[in-house]
């Protein structure tokens, strides 16, 4: 499994993919906050929602019953993103929805040709009007994650400090490379992050030295502390950093999207 990060591209937006087919394991927390820290950094981003449930588009303020227009659309119906995507009030970080209706995505999808290549080609125009691109997938490695994961130049894999963390990661790192071999050689992944940290739990410990065990450095130096503020955050319907920028969890996403920019050769403008 290649673990070398592609650089971005000249005038074009790195595409980040978040995926994991288990869920609980902070996917969407974590789109949403590494999204926000590298809009906070001055690095203009699109959080792009791609999970039926549409947590990242309500975790950012923006509720998903007054969606009218939605990633589904831009993918079903070739409607423009730039018409669908709405600004946050996090500064820098645009978003483009999801609503419920990406649920019938996938059947509709199944007869269309090169229906695994509808995503990389929704992006194609608007990439370059953003440094990053963050794609929320959904917990499942369907249609719609399988596009994502094309569309993309690298991906990020929560796993979570708990019990059975590795359980179905085999998987994961099974269909990406199905993707690398036959739909976009150029994915790589970008790291493995170790999410819900607990200090005072031994098994945590256990679980990071197990995951750097097995794959040593593809898992990311910064870990995500378990965080009540990161909890509440999405309640508010805002990013972590706009909700307590001084917050643990803050701290820890504001550190990942710092190692991702070192990683990808670029600087931090704060």
């Amino acid at each position: 499994m290649r673990t070398f990060v592609a650089k971005i591209k000249k005038d074009m937006g790195k595409i980040i993919a978040i995926a994991n087919q288990k869920g609980g394991v902070g996917k969407t927390t974590t789109s949403i906050n590494l999204a926000a820290s590298l809009a906070v950094l001055e690095y203009k981003t699109l959080l792009i929602d791609a999970d039926p449930q549409a947590n990242a588009t309500s975790g950012v303020g923006i509720d998903p019953r007054t969606v009218e227009t939605s990633i589904y659309e831009c993918i079903i119906d070739q409607v423009d993103p730039k018409t669908v995507i709405v600004e946050t009030e996090t500064p820098n970080l645009n978003l483009l929805p999801a609503h419920i209706d990406l649920v019938g995505a996938e059947i509709e999808m199944i007869n269309l040709p090169e229906r695994e290549l509808m995503m990389k080609r929704l992006l194609a125009p608007i990439r370059g009007d953003y440094d990053f691109i963050i794609i929320d997938c959904s917990p499942s490695l369907g249609l719609v994650t399988v596009n994502s994961l094309t569309a993309a130049d690298s991906v990020i894999i929560p796993v979570q400090c708990e019990y059975f963390a590795l359980e179905g990661l085999g998987k994961l790192l099974n269909t990406i490379k199905i993707v690398q071999t036959r739909l976009n050689p150029d994915l790589d992944i970008e790291g493995i992050l170790l999410t819900m940290f607990d200090t005072r739990l031994r098994l945590s410990k256990q679980v990071v030295e197990e995951v750097k065990m097995h794959f040593q450095d593809m898992v990311f130096n910064t870990i995500i502390n378990r965080n009540t503020r990161l909890s509440e955050a999405p309640s508010f319907g805002k990013t972590i950093v706009m909700y307590d920028a001084n917050s643990t969890g803050a701290i820890n996403y504001l550190n990942l999207a710092r190692e991702i920019l070192e990683k990808n050769n670029l600087s931090t403008k704060d």
